[in-house]
């Protein structure tokens, strides 16, 4: 029987939720998960049931195995070049999460943190999401002509019961604003048709909302063969997230709220499935990768940090 070893940096609510799939995945694999955990209080009580996941907490990193299978970068974003570093060469394969840094750090270079040849690979879940794999997997015969982007919700809805003036998203110091919180739709369309060859960008604060950070951020970009409209917000009233593709022989869409891709034709695929479904795949790939002789992951911290670049407005 194989025995995964483990170790979080935070444990917050993304924290918790990849050491679940990763716990999930170790049991229907029929191996054994030894996870330790690395926490600025280890007093400080954890979400139910995640204790018992666990097999050491700890707050000095000299407490920790020399060398682990896989290692998660799931604090608060501004402090992940401060765990690289504090985890610099124990981990056979980093999974960090995103963004790589805060929009701050955009000029520290990855490899000054991590070892040569360092296996790592930065979260994009929406890559893994139903609707987006039925897409990709279209993607090679659709030639598309435009790519148009939306993502908008209202922020105070975000989590029921906390004052959303209070959450890292509502504050500039904290890495909040929507131009970089909503990182998953430019992680996707890069994923998609790569790195776009020209960029605009218009953000700010223009609505109610009593947050310091900017609540819309709206991009032109043009690619070789095709242009693309991104439009982000914090204060749309009922949740839209769409991609929708202009193609020779009509339009795609893409609902990733719905769970759907609507054909021209007007068919409608479905692939509504529970959001962990996303990260349960996303965990899935990890590991392999971690196991595996590939070297480079799908999505490394020098791809990540171009793309961070790029929801920055920066190209």
């Amino acid at each position: 029987m194989r025995t995964l070893t483990a170790l979080f940096v935070g444990l917050g609510s993304i924290g918790t939720r990849h050491l679940k799939n990763l716990a999930n995945l170790c049991a229907d694999r029929g191996w054994t998960l030894q996870a330790d955990a690395l926490r600025s209080d280890p007093a400080r009580p954890l979400r139910d049931g995640v204790a018992a996941l666990l097999h050491r907490q700890f707050a000095d990193i000299r407490e920790a195995a020399p060398r682990y299978d896989l290692i998660f970068i799931t604090n608060p974003t501004s402090l992940h070049a401060d765990a690289l570093r504090t985890v610099y060469g124990r981990g056979e394969a980093l999974f960090i999460e995103k963004p790589l840094f805060s929009a701050e750090q955009t000029h520290l270079d990855p490899a000054d943190y991590l070892p040569v040849g360092q296996k790592a690979y930065v979260a994009a879940p929406m890559r893994w999401c139903g609707v987006m794999q039925a897409v990709k997997e279209r993607l090679p015969d659709l030639h598309p002509y435009c790519a148009r982007v939306i993502c908008s919700s209202y922020l105070p809805d975000w989590r029921p019961g906390v004052d959303y003036r209070t959450v890292y998203s509502a504050r500039k110091a904290l890495g909040g604003g929507v131009t970089i919180d909503l990182i998953h739709e430019w992680d996707y369309l890069a994923d998609l048709f790569g790195i776009p060859e020209k960029l605009y960008n218009f953000k700010g604060h223009y609505s109610e909302l009593e947050i310091d950070s900017d609540d819309i951020s709206m991009y032109i970009a043009r690619y070789p063969h095709l242009l693309a409209e991104v439009h982000l917000d914090y204060f749309g009233r009922g949740y839209r997230r769409k991609l929708e593709l202009f193609c020779p022989d009509g339009s795609y869409l893409a609902d990733f709220g719905a769970g759907t891709l609507t054909l021209p034709d007007g068919t409608v695929e479905h692939y509504e499935e529970d959001v962990n479904r996303r990260y349960e795949r996303e965990m899935d790939y990890f590991v392999d990768y971690a196991l595996g002789e590939e070297r480079t992951s799908c999505n490394p911290p020098a791809l990540a940090l171009q793309i961070l670049k790029l929801t920055l407005g920066e190209l």
